[in-house]
């Protein structure tokens, strides 16, 4: 039933991140933008559900594995992440590569942190 959830979330995610590849790209920019934009509101979508995980440990189960694993993990991009971040190495944009890479990291934590205190407020007010 375990692996029913991810694969299933998994299609889900997958789905959501190719149609999102569509609407946010920007051709003309080096910068990849769509993918940048997908791997932040992953994590914002991802600290979002911590928090709620945390004041209803009932979603620690079945539902994490469909959400997190599943939805999100197909949904997120992270070898996208590395094979652009390579590829721009590669073409001699080192400058776009690390901008890439040390944005994505630290906006990405910062956007899971903020949907996960957003959460907290909202459900300590209940």
């Amino acid at each position: 039933m375990n692996w029913l959830l991810v694969a299933c979330g998994g299609a889900i995610g997958a789905s959501l991140r190719y149609g999102a590849g569509f609407l946010i790209s920007k051709p003309l920019s080096l910068f990849p933008w769509a993918t940048w934009s997908i791997n932040i509101l992953g994590c914002f979508l991802a600290g979002i559900f911590f928090a709620f995980t945390l004041r209803y440990p009932i979603l620690q189960q079945e539902t994490r594995l469909f959400f997190m694993v599943g939805i999100l993990g197909g949904f997120t991009t992270f070898s996208s992440f590395g094979l652009e971040t390579f590829q721009l190495i590669r073409q001699g944009h080192f400058p776009i590569a690390l901008a890439y890479t040390v944005s994505s990291v630290i906006v990405g934590v910062v956007f899971l942190a903020i949907g996960f205190y957003i959460v907290q407020m909202i459900l300590s007010t209940k």
